[in-house]
């Protein structure tokens, strides 16, 4: 029996452990609140804490944390940058993560997000809910013969590219580290950055956040849009400078945006902040736009995702009881 401290719980994080076979041997304590500096002590009398995208492990929480005698973190999520892994290291804490908990989810959501942008499939359904049932302003265009740029392609940018194929497209994608077999074998065509923004009529990104990467979208390269293109981000807010979008939606540089994550999404979303004032002036300034769908970071959000994160969590929390490393891959 090994007890963890789980933080940022939500109903569907409670339901998917305590369903993972193994379960029993964990004695979870859910917390509703995030894990950083000011809440670690609430993992006094567990050697492990599970924490997720908003929660902040830098160095002064991770301290905390070792003088608990936290002896792991598992991360139940792909992403690890809120994490300060080499403090972390240095304090003799391991780290696990999901690295690939459900790609499917994630790339079908993208496609959603296009069609329901490009279809404007959202604003027709809130008319409908309204009666109001007119069709003016809902004119969209089809996907088959359109140019679609795939910047990122890991597990999920591939499977997106795929999908996309399906839909008699044209797939470019960019990668620092391209897969030419993969490529040829469906199609595509590995392009420089450049260029994959200046021809696609929609660009969708699937790059972790890393010092490279952030702001990869800035006022420069997103002048290099198409215009009228149409921009999807399910994979990490930071990836693209708000400031500067929102100056390219004011000059009508852009046929749509649709975002599932968003660069300062901490502390608004996963929560219900309905009946409240939106504090955050550049996301309610997006939320201004007829051309911007936004959703709160739920692409990876299914029943089968669930279910594998809990599972390689609990798994590794095992482990760790056992003295044994990790399952291949999750070390961060």
């Amino acid at each position: 029996m090994i007890e963890a401290a789980f933080y940022d719980t939500k109903p569907y994080d409670r339901a998917a452990f305590l369903a993972v076979p193994g379960h029993e041997q964990v004695a979870w304590r859910f917390h509703e609140f995030r894990l950083n500096r000011d809440t670690a002590s609430t993992a006094e009398g567990t050697r492990a804490v599970c924490a997720f995208v908003n929660d902040r492990l830098d160095r002064p929480c991770l301290e905390r944390l070792a003088g608990l005698g936290i002896k792991l973190v598992t991360l139940r999520c792909a992403g690890h940058n809120n994490v300060d892994i080499a403090a972390a290291r240095a304090l003799g804490i391991a780290a696990t993560r999901v690295p690939a908990y459900s790609p499917h989810a994630v790339a079908e959501y993208t496609v959603g997000l296009a069609l329901s942008l490009n279809r404007k499939i959202h604003r027709a359904y809130g008319r409908v809910r309204d009666l109001n049932f007119s069709l003016a302003g809902l004119v969209g265009s089809t996907l088959a013969g359109k140019t679609v740029g795939v910047v990122g392609t890991g597990r999920i940018g591939r499977l997106a590219a795929q999908i996309f194929r399906g839909f008699e497209t044209t797939v470019l994608a960019y990668d620092p580290a391209p897969a030419p077999d993969w490529a040829a074998r469906y199609g595509i065509q590995y392009t420089p950055f450049s260029s994959l923004l200046n021809q696609s009529d929609f660009v969708t990104l699937h790059l972790p956040l890393l010092p490279e990467t952030q702001h990869l979208l800035h006022e420069g390269t997103l002048a290099l849009l198409k215009p009228g293109a149409f921009l999807i981000n399910t994979s990490r807010g930071k990836l693209i400078d708000t400031a500067a979008l929102i100056d390219a939606l004011k000059h009508g540089r852009l046929g749509g945006v649709a975002l599932d994550v968003y660069e300062e999404e901490e502390g608004i979303f996963f929560e219900d902040l309905s009946g409240q004032v939106l504090l955050d002036d550049e996301l309610s300034r997006l939320l201004t736009f007829p051309n911007v769908l936004v959703t709160s970071h739920q692409a990876f959000l299914t029943h089968e995702a669930l279910a594998e994160i809990a599972r390689v969590t609990t798994a590794n929390l095992l482990k760790l009881v056992e003295g044994a490393p990790p399952l291949e891959g999750t070390a961060v």
